[in-house]
């Protein structure tokens, strides 16, 4: 649930970081200037995951897609429009998150963490998608 507020949290500031709402440069407009014009709402873009190799077929998934790869999810959890998907198996555990990229659309993965389940320590998140992926074929 935190990382989920960090992520978005991260987004946000991405998204003004990109551009200035306002001026800041103190001058004044004249009474006759037209309004600044309205910006639309910013789009979730994915994260680094995406440049990842072995996460290009996971990355942009929607939740069907990601449950028939990998099964059923250990924690399938959905806060307002996003949702999280958990898989694990005995070796390692994966986080899937997803977002709408476009109001109004379904969320479709965004962003992925990988760790080891007994330690807790940061796993290759493609050598675990694969690992859990070969655990649904046999």
């Amino acid at each position: 649930m935190q990382r989920i507020i960090i992520f978005i949290a991260a987004l946000c500031l991405g998204a003004c970081a990109s551009g200035s709402i306002g001026s800041s440069t103190g001058t004044a407009r004249s009474a006759g200037a037209s309004a600044p014009a309205v910006r639309p709402a910013p789009v979730l873009v994915p994260s680094q995951s995406v440049r990842e190799a072995g996460l290009q077929n996971i990355i942009g998934a929607n939740g069907t897609a990601l449950l028939e790869r990998f099964g059923k999810a250990r924690i399938d959890l959905t806060e307002g429009t996003a949702r999280k998907l958990q898989f694990a198996n005995e070796a390692c555990v994966i986080d899937i998150f997803l977002y709408p990229l476009q109001s109004g659309r379904d969320p479709v993965a965004t962003h992925i963490e990988a760790r080891n389940r007994k330690t807790g320590a940061a796993e290759d998140k493609a050598a675990c998608a694969r690992v859990l992926t070969k655990q649904i074929m046999r």
